[in-house]
């Protein structure tokens, strides 16, 4: 499963990097992901919570939620892009 799941964001990542007009929703994004204060917890590293991830990856996709289809990630970030502009109108 693990090597699955690598491959699978991978392919997350890779769909991102094509589209540098959605690289600062992204990082925005992935940045409010981040546990507060990560620097005092074991790994050390600035990653969002595995618990945290794999309950909204399940409640997302389902049972077996390895990662997300990049098309699904590619349209969430899209629609993050454009909802300053509609909560404006």
């Amino acid at each position: 499963m693990r090597g699955r799941t690598e491959v699978g964001w991978t392919r997350v990542v890779l769909a991102i990097v094509c589209r540098p007009w959605l690289w600062p929703v992204a990082t925005t994004t992935f940045v409010g992901l981040i546990p507060r204060r990560w620097w005092a917890r074991h790994p050390w590293l600035p990653v969002p919570d595995a618990g945290f991830l794999t309950f909204r990856l399940t409640t997302a996709f389902g049972p077996d939620p390895s990662a997300p289809p990049p098309a699904e990630v590619i349209s969430f970030l899209r629609w993050c892009r454009t909802w300053p502009r509609v909560v404006r109108r």
